[in-house]
């Protein structure tokens, strides 16, 4: 582990920890105001609702439980549901009755929303490198996905 890291050590955190977390929440906060920027201003999309888009569009049959979407999307089942009225009002998602047990619901990608989601993709890409891929060319990315993929890991 790196030094200052052991998960379970006592006490305060060390000066090294603090920036750390500190850096983290400025990150937090910053990317998605900016891809909501940089989104909204270009094609009048959240972030929330493009990533929405986007797992629809990966899954299988581009359908989801809207459970699982909120869990592919780390967004309350609450906020998934409000994001997905918004789609729907766009006609970009539609919801329907659970293949699976008919007792929760689907969001299905329109086709509608698979075409916006097309067109808003080069907009998305370049804040994307603007914001985050340009200003890391010389770190290990694949290291670097580790890393936050275990930050999100519940114990």
């Amino acid at each position: 582990m790196a030094s200052g890291s052991s998960p379970s050590a006592p006490g305060p955190l060390t000066a090294e920890q603090e920036d750390f977390l500190r850096a983290l929440v400025r990150v937090a906060v910053y990317l998605p105001r900016n891809f909501d920027a940089d989104l909204g201003r270009a094609e009048g999309l959240s972030m929330s609702e493009y990533h929405v888009l986007m797992d629809l569009s990966k899954a299988p049959g581009r359908r989801l439980r809207m459970g699982d979407l909120a869990a592919r999307t780390a967004l309350s089942p609450g906020a998934v549901t409000r994001v997905v009225k918004v789609l729907e009002a766009k006609d970009l998602v539609e919801r329907r009755p659970s293949t699976l047990d008919g007792r929760g619901q689907d969001a299905i990608l329109t086709e509608d929303g698979r075409l916006r989601l097309d067109h808003v993709r080069p907009a998305r890409m370049e804040s994307a490198r603007r914001r985050v891929f340009d200003k890391l060319e010389d770190v290990d990315l694949a290291a670097s996905t580790r890393l936050l993929d275990r930050i999100c890991q519940e114990r």
